[in-house]
């Protein structure tokens, strides 16, 4: 306290903290709370600070993969090796190839949620088993709802959770 009390008079003229109407003692004392706050609070902003730099980039790498190619993560049907995938372009246009239609769509992402708007489906003469299965994967690419990645994969939730892998040829 006492060395606090010289570096203060050597600053501050006796004349100066008469005149506020304060004695030398309540003079320091202010000061030191002041020092008090200022290095509490400096404190706690170097934390938070620290703390969203730390955030930062995983915010960053969940970033929608748009302008790609995916595969549903899934088995061929029977007598058949194609398995559905999805065309994402760099505006969210997306053409959808199902197990045997294909179908135009729009994808609108926000954050992490998506609404996959689709359009009509063509219509390839089907075996009746993939019509179903068509029906079936687009119903429930029409009830997703939202979106993130595990690893390079793409996953969609709903109703059902669908997982499309980064195409590799």
């Amino acid at each position: 306290m006492k060395r606090r009390w010289t570096a203060f008079k050597a600053v501050v003229s006796p004349d100066v903290y008469r005149c506020c109407g304060m004695a030398g003692g309540e003079a320091i004392m202010k000061l030191t709370r002041v020092r008090r706050w200022c290095g509490r609070y400096v404190g706690v902003a170097s934390i938070g600070s620290a703390a969203l730099l730390c955030l930062a980039p995983r915010a960053s790498a969940q970033s929608f993969p748009f302008d790609s190619e995916r595969i549903l993560d899934a088995e061929p049907m029977s007598g058949s090796k194609k398995i559905p995938s999805l065309n994402i372009g760099q505006n969210g246009a997306a053409e959808i190839e199902l197990w045997c239609n294909s179908v135009k769509a729009q994808l609108v992402v926000a954050g992490n949620t998506i609404t996959i708007i689709t359009g009509a489906m063509s219509t390839r003469r089907c075996p009746p088993d993939r019509v179903r299965a068509d029906d079936d994967l687009l119903a429930a690419l029409n009830q997703v709802t939202n979106w993130r990645m595990e690893d390079s994969a793409l996953v969609f939730t709903g109703a059902r959770t669908l997982r499309f892998r980064r195409q590799t040829n």
